[in-house]
């Protein structure tokens, strides 16, 4: 029953797609280079990648390639790649902080670290116009149309330890969010209801 009751839960870990505050957290302290660790990205053909390199690799994947056996947790200033016991940390850029956003009109799932190979929005491959603003001084960070990736977020490289607001328009919707980028906050957000 014990190992029933288990595989229910990770099951419904995988198919919530996203983390929680303390998801991929390490009980002790990952490896930041090792043989271990290059082994685990040569295996995922992420060899010689940076940290921003292989979550930008990672998000812009199709469904379908997505490996299973890895798990991919962007926190706030560190990229957590797990595969079975093997667990590598890579550090992201220094003075950046990488906020996945997935809107939404019907449907959503919560989120606090996005998971690069299991977190899937409601809009996958869909365009959407995006305004990101820093708050404290009002500069535009980001005025575009992009095109959602196949798992339904856009990805925004921003600077770290700022607040800002972030407007998501899709078709005759839209949604306005505040966000901040600070060590504490989310790098998933999936809070964005179009309406």
């Amino acid at each position: 029953m014990r190992s029933l009751m288990t595989g229910l839960a990770l099951v419904a870990l995988l198919l919530s797609g996203c983390g929680s505050a303390d998801d991929g957290a390490p009980t002790s302290e990952p490896s930041t280079s090792s043989a271990s660790g290059d082994t685990l990205l040569e295996r995922h053909d992420l060899a010689g990648l940076s940290g921003a390199e292989v979550v930008d690799t990672l998000d812009r994947l199709p469904l379908d390639d997505r490996p299973a056996d890895l798990m991919a947790s962007v926190k706030p200033d560190q990229l957590i790649l797990t595969s079975g016991d093997e667990e590598l940390a890579l550090p992201t850029p220094d003075g950046e902080f990488y906020l996945s956003v997935a809107p939404y009109v019907d449907q959503t799932h919560d989120c606090f670290h996005h998971s690069l190979t299991t977190c899937k929005g409601e809009l996958g491959g869909e365009e959407v116009k995006v305004t990101i603003t820093d708050d404290t001084n009002g500069e535009v960070l980001v005025d575009d149309t992009v095109t959602t990736f196949e798992n339904g977020f856009a990805g925004f490289w921003l600077p770290r330890d700022i607040e800002g607001t972030l407007t998501v328009e899709y078709d005759d919707k839209q949604a306005t969010t505040e966000f901040a980028t600070g060590a504490e906050d989310p790098t998933c957000l999936t809070t964005v209801r179009l309406a």
